[in-house]
C-alpha cells in the first residue's frame, strides 16, 4: 500500500506532541476540526482542552476522542507530552459518535494501552511488508479497548457538566460554527438560527469554556486563515474571499487585531509543520 497516495482523511499516522515554542501556541490551543476522528493520549503533564465548547482539565493516562468535525483546542505547557492518533475516515465506524474523555486510574489498562501505543508506533516506522495493514490491525485493537474502558467509565462530574442545557446549547453553536465559518455569519445569526439571544448564547458559552461567543466564532476562522497563510501560496485577497471577508483590507485588519501582524508579516514567517 502506498500510503502516499492516500487521501489525507483516510491515512493513518501517530504524531507526538510537546510544547514548542517556535511551533506557535495556534497550532493546538486554535479552534479547529479535521475531516476524521483524533484521539489524543496524554502520557505526562496537565493542562486544559476545549471540545465542542466545553472546557475540562486533563492530566497523565488521559484519552480524549475527537469525532470528524468537532471543534477543540487544547494547551500543551512545558511539562506535557503525548500523542496524537489521526484515525482514518474508514475506521470511523468501530469508534464514538460523540466526544469521550478516558481519565485511566487503573495501574493495569495504563499497561495495556502504553503497549498497543507501542505496537501501532513500531508498525508505522517498521521496514517489513505489509506493515500499514499491521497498524490498522493495531488500531482496530485500540478501538476494542477504548469501547471496554467507556463501558466501565464512572460517571464523574465533567460527564454532568457535558449534560447541561448550557453545554447542549454551545455544541450546538460549535457545529454551526464548523459548518458555516466560511460564510462570515455574525454571532446574532448564529443565534437566531439556535432560538436564542446573542447575549444567552455568550453566557452559557462563558459558563462551557469560560469564552465569548464570538472569540470561540473568531478562533475558528482565524485558525483556518493562519494556517493557509502558512501551509499554502494562496494570495491573500483570496483567502479573505474563501473566509467570508468583504474585502482584504478588512480581512487584513481583523487578522492584525488578533494576532499583532498583518497576513503578509505572518506568512513571511514560513510554513511549519505541526498538528494539523
Amino acid at each position: 500500500m502506498d500510503i502516499s497516495q492516500t487521501p489525507s482523511r483516510n491515512r493513518l499516522s501517530l504524531m507526538p506532541f510537546a510544547q514548542n515554542a517556535h511551533q506557535g501556541r495556534w497550532r493546538t490551543e486554535a479552534m479547529r476540526s479535521h475531516a476524521s476522528p483524533r484521539l489524543i493520549f496524554i502520557a505526562k503533564g496537565q493542562g486544559r482542552i476545549t471540545v465542542a465548547g466545553l472546557t475540562s482539565g486533563y492530566g497523565p493516562n488521559n484519552l480524549i476522542y475527537i469525532p470528524a468535525h468537532t471543534m477543540y483546542g487544547f494547551e500543551v505547557g512545558p511539562t506535557v507530552f503525548g500523542q496524537m492518533l489521526q484515525i482514518p475516515e474508514a475506521m470511523a465506524t468501530e469508534w464514538p459518535e460523540e466526544p469521550v474523555h478516558l481519565r485511566l486510574r487503573d495501574v493495569v489498562a495504563q499497561k495495556e494501552l502504553a503497549t498497543l501505543f507501542d505496537g501501532l508506533e513500531r508498525e508505522l516506522k517498521s521496514p517489513k511488508a505489509a506493515h500499514i495493514r499491521a497498524a490498522h490491525y493495531q488500531v482496530g485493537l485500540l478501538s476494542v479497548f477504548f469501547e471496554r474502558q467507556v463501558a466501565a467509565k464512572p460517571v464523574d462530574a465533567a460527564d454532568d457538566r457535558g449534560r447541561t442545557s448550557a453545554a447542549r446549547l454551545v455544541a450546538a453553536y460549535a457545529d454551526l460554527i464548523e459548518r458555516d465559518y466560511r460564510s462570515h455569519k455574525g454571532v446574532a445569526d448564529y443565534a437566531a438560527s439556535l432560538g436564542v439571544t446573542p447575549t444567552h448564547l455568550t453566557r452559557c458559552c462563558k459558563m462551557t469554556c469560560g469564552r465569548s461567543a464570538l472569540s470561540l466564532l473568531n478562533d475558528r476562522v482565524l485558525y483556518e486563515a493562519r494556517l493557509m497563510l502558512r501551509d499554502t501560496r494562496t494570495p491573500v485577497h483570496q483567502i479573505a474571499q474563501s473566509l467570508g471577508y468583504t474585502s482584504a483590507a478588512y480581512f487584513s485588519r481583523s487578522f492584525m487585531a488578533v494576532t499583532g501582524q498583518t497576513p503578509s508579516a505572518f506568512r513571511k514567517k514560513g510554513p511549519l509543520a505541526g498538528l494539523h
